[in-house]
C-alpha cells in the first residue's frame, strides 16, 4: 500500500540530465503514521488509516481509536485498497518519503484555492456580449428559461461561488524523494494552496 499525507510546501525548479528546466512541486511528508486498518471479515472492505501531523487536543472517543498507534494526529485519512493488495505496514509505524521512488507515477488530491463569487465568464468561460449597436448585455448571464418549466433547472450554469473543491491530479511523477527533510517532489502543479493538505498515492 502507497499512501501519504502531506503539506504543501511550494513550488521549484529542477534542471533534467537534458538541460530542460522543468517545475516541481514540494511536498512534506513529516508525521505520517499508521492509525489502523480495516478488514472484509470485520468491516466488509479492505483500507488503511493514516494520521498526520500533531493535534493539540484529543477528545476521548478518539484517544481510544489512536491507543494502539500513541499517535496524536492533527489530520486522519483513510485510504480504501484493492482487494489483492496486501497491507505491509503495522499500526504505529512511521511513514517516510521513500514510500514512493523517483520515476513513480502517483495520484494526488486536494482541495484548489477559493476565488470567492464570480461571474460566468470567468467561472464558466462564457462568450462576452456585444459593445456594438446598441448592445447592453456584455458580462451578464443572459436567458435562464423564461418558459417551461417556470423554473430555474438544477445545475444550471449561473454566476456563483468558484474554487474551493476538491481536485485530484493524475499521473503525477516523483522527480524528488528525500528521507532526510522528509519531502517529495512532484513534476508539474499540484491543486491547493501553500500549506494546503495534499492526500498522495500509487497511480495504480
Amino acid at each position: 500500500m502507497k499512501a501519504l499525507i502531506s503539506r504543501k510546501i511550494g513550488m521549484t525548479s529542477i534542471i533534467t540530465e537534458d538541460g530542460t528546466v522543468q517545475p516541481v512541486t514540494l511536498l512534506d511528508i513529516n508525521e505520517n503514521v499508521v492509525i489502523g486498518h480495516r478488514s472484509i471479515e470485520k468491516d466488509g472492505y479492505i483500507s488503511t488509516i493514516i494520521g498526520y501531523g500533531k493535534a493539540k487536543k484529543i477528545n476521548k472517543p478518539m484517544q481510544g481509536m489512536l491507543k494502539d498507534s500513541k499517535a496524536t494526529p492533527a489530520i486522519i485519512k483513510e485510504f480504501r485498497l484493492k482487494n489483492e493488495d496486501i497491507q505491509e505496514t503495522n499500526v504505529g509505524d512511521q511513514l517516510k518519503a521513500d514510500v514512493f521512488n523517483v520515476g513513480e507515477n502517483v495520484t494526488v488530491t486536494g482541495t484548489s484555492k477559493g476565488k470567492g463569487w464570480a461571474g460566468t465568464i470567468k467561472r464558466h468561460n462564457f462568450h462576452r456580449g456585444r459593445k456594438t449597436h446598441g448592445g447592453r448585455s456584455y458580462r451578464r448571464v443572459g436567458s435562464i428559461g423564461s418558459m417551461y418549466p417556470q423554473h430555474i433547472l438544477k445545475g444550471k450554469k449561473m454566476a456563483g461561488r468558484m474554487g474551493h473543491e476538491q481536485v485530484t491530479a493524475h499521473n503525477l511523477k516523483v522527480a524528488i524523494v528525500d528521507n532526510n527533510s522528509n519531502t517529495i517532489g512532484l513534476i508539474g502543479s499540484v491543486p491547493g494552496p501553500k500549506k494546503g493538505i495534499v492526500l498522495i498515492r500509487g497511480a495504480n
